[in-house]
């Protein structure tokens, strides 16, 4: 009895002897290499930040000297952006709604064309004549777009304005008497949740007879 007692201790503990050996081994195998990619993962996020880079743009008329990263978009400099002498860029008017190029509430123009504000890279308008809602009336005159909505009362929540307006005047520059189907593919990249469709295509149609 007491020989068979100890057969099966020692076969228990053998084999207990055998899994320990065997998760040991693998553990030995797997940790360094787990180890060395947690430790590079760690290096490279406490390593130095994003270079920034002072970039300058022409946005309404104006030079805006910048500081910039390089996945910095064009609408987070209109909204938040900071230029060089400590003045705030503070162009609200375009939104930061989607954020990835589906609503057209950040629309601004580039060089006449309407642009997705959320997604150009701020260091691609360099050199380009950046155009925003802000930037269209002439002094205390509206632009004819703008008139054309207000006497349509083209807008509900007026979220989306902007970017309808934008996209509206880039529409006309290129096409000063558009039919309706015409004005509906030119709106086509921007979304009015609130379905005031019609009054927006009155307003562009009555703002083409006046430009």
């Amino acid at each position: 009895m007491p020989d068979k007692d100890k057969k099966q201790g020692t076969n228990i503990s053998r084999r207990n002897f055998l899994k320990g050996v065997g998760t040991g081994t693998v553990a030995a195998t797997v940790a360094p290499s787990v180890l060395i990619g947690s430790e590079k993962a760690a290096e490279a996020q406490a390593g130095d930040a994003i270079a920034n880079a002072t970039i300058e743009l022409n946005i309404n008329g104006k030079s805006y000297q910048v500081e910039v990263e390089a996945r910095t978009t064009l609408l987070t400099v209109l909204r938040d952006g900071i230029d060089t002498s400590g003045n705030n860029v503070d162009l609200t008017g375009a939104k930061l709604i989607c954020d990835r190029g589906e609503c057209g509430g950040c629309t601004v123009m580039v060089d006449g064309k309407s642009v997705y504000a959320c997604m150009m890279l701020a260091i691609d308008a360099q050199g380009k004549q950046i155009t925003t809602v802000e930037g269209l009336a002439n002094g205390d005159d509206l632009h004819p777009v703008q008139e054309a909505f207000i006497q349509h009362d083209a807008l509900m929540c007026g979220f989306c304005t902007p970017g309808f307006i934008v996209s509206s005047a880039a529409l006309l520059n290129d096409n000063s008497s558009p039919t309706l189907e015409e004005i509906k593919v030119g709106l086509s990249g921007n979304t009015c949740r609130c379905g005031t469709y019609p009054f927006i295509f009155d307003a562009v149609k009555t703002a083409s007879r006046k430009m």
